[in-house]
C-alpha cells in the first residue's frame, strides 16, 4: 500500500500524540523518537503498534512518543542504554558519538541516489554497522528507515558553491562527522539538538541548517528560513535501535514478532519519505521558500583538498572504508 503526501500528512493529523498502552498488556514498551508528529515515521510507527499488538494478543503494547517528549537526542539515547526507553530511531551520524563506525553512511557525497544506499545499508555496509552497534549492547534492526538526502536552507544566502559556505553560521547535529565537514567546507557549524533549531534559527543564533525536505516541511522551518540549496550533500536515516536489556527480556516468539512488523513499517517509511520528499520542492516554492540547484564538484574538491576523506578512512579503518567505497566508489 502507497500514500501520497497529502494522505499521509492527513493520517498522521489524526493520530494521537501518545500512544498508551491497553492496561492488560503482558509488556509495555516504550518507543520515542525526535520527529514530528506528521511525519511518515510515526504513521507507520502507529501501523507498527496496532499490528505488534494485534499479532501478539495484546501481550505487547507499545508507547509512541515523538517530538523529542522524552528528551533530547542525547537524552534519549542514554534512557535507552539504561532501559528507560525501550526503542529509540536516532540518525547513525548522531549514533556515532557511541558507535564511531555508525556515522559511515553519512560521509559527505558517498551515494549518488537512493538504489546505491539501499544496496549498501541493506548489504554488508550495513550488516558492518549493525555489528558494531552491538558491541554498545544495543540492538539494530536489520531494515534502516530513511531520512533522505540532506539539503542546505539559509536565511542569508543561496548555496550555489563551496565558496558560499565560508564563515557561513550553520546548525548541525550533535556529531562529529557533520562538524568535521563543515569545518572542512570553511563553514562555521555549530552543534545544536533538533529540538531547539527552529528558535535558534528564528534569533539568528545560526544563519541555516540542513536536513531532508520532508523534516523542513514538518519541523516548518521554511517559516523562519528563506532558501532551499539542494545539495544533496548527504545521505541520512534512522536505525531502529531497541535496548538489549529490553529486548532478552522478551520471549523469543514476541521478539519474532516485533522485528518483523519493525522492518516491515520501515520498508513502507522508505517509500513514504522518498514519495514525501520528491513532492515538496513545489510546495515549498508555493509557501515562500526559494530555491537553487547546487553543483557537486565544488564541494568535493574543497573536502579532497582539506583531505576531510582521507582523515575519515583513517578513523574508520580500511575493513569499514572499503565496504563504503564498493558502492561510493573511489573518495579519498
Amino acid at each position: 500500500m502507497t500514500f501520497s503526501r497529502r494522505q499521509i500528512l492527513l493520517a498522521a493529523a489524526a493520530a494521537p500524540t501518545i500512544l498508551r498502552a491497553q492496561p492488560k498488556a503482558e509488556f509495555v514498551l516504550k518507543y520515542a523518537n525526535n520527529l514530528p508528529l506528521p511525519h511518515p515515521m510515526n504513521v507507520r510507527a502507529k501501523e507498527m503498534a496496532d499490528a505488534i499488538a494485534a499479532d501478539t494478543g495484546g501481550r505487547v503494547n507499545l508507547q509512541i512518543f515523538p517530538s523529542n517528549q522524552l528528551g533530547s537526542d542525547t537524552d534519549m539515547l542514554s534512557q535507552l542504554r539504561a532501559g528507560g526507553i525501550d526503542f529509540f530511531t536516532l540518525s547513525g551520524l548522531i549514533l556515532s558519538t557511541l558507535v564511531p563506525a555508525a556515522s559511515i553512511t553519512g560521509i559527505g557525497f558517498a551515494f549518488s541516489d537512493y538504489d546505491t544506499v539501499w544496496k549498501a545499508l541493506d548489504g554488508d555496509l550495513g550488516a558492518y554497522v549493525r555489528k558494531e552497534i552491538g558491541k554498545a549492547n544495543l540492538l539494530a534492526m536489520d531494515r534502516i528507515w530513511d531520512n533522505g538526502f540532506r539539503q542546505i536552507t539559509s536565511s542569508a544566502r543561496p548555496i550555489q558553491t563551496a565558496d558560499d559556505l565560508k564563515g557561513f553560521k550553520i546548525r548541525v547535529p550533535v556529531s562529529p562527522l557533520w562538524t568535521s565537514m563543515f569545518k572542512a567546507l570553511d563553514a562555521a557549524p555549530a552543534s545544536i539538538n533538533f529540538s531547539e533549531v527552529y528558535s535558534a534559527l528564528q534569533t539568528k543564533i545560526v544563519d541555516g541548517q540542513e536536513n531532508p525536505l520532508a523534516i523542513i516541511s514538518t519541523a516548518k522551518l521554511n517559516e523562519v528560513q528563506k532558501y532551499c540549496s539542494i545539495t544533496n550533500h548527504m545521505w541520512d536515516g534512522f536505525w531502529f535501535l531497541a535496548s538489549r536489556r529490553s529486548w532478552d527480556r522478551l520471549p523469543e516468539d514476541l521478539r519474532t514478532i516485533v522485528a518483523r512488523h519493525v522492518n516491515a513499517a520501515g520498508m513502507k517509511e522508505r517509500t513514504d519519505v522518498a514519495a514525501l520528499n520528491a513532492g515538496l520542492r513545489k510546495e515549498l516554492t508555493d509557501k515562500g521558500m526559494i530555491f537553487n540547484q547546487a553543483g557537486a564538484d565544488s564541494f568535493r574538491q574543497r573536502l579532497r583538498q582539506a583531505n576531510f576523506y582521507a582523515e575519515w578512512k583513517g578513523k574508520y579503518g580500511d575493513e569499514a572504508w572499503n565496504l563504503l567505497e564498493r558502492y561510493s566508489g573511489k573518495l579519498a
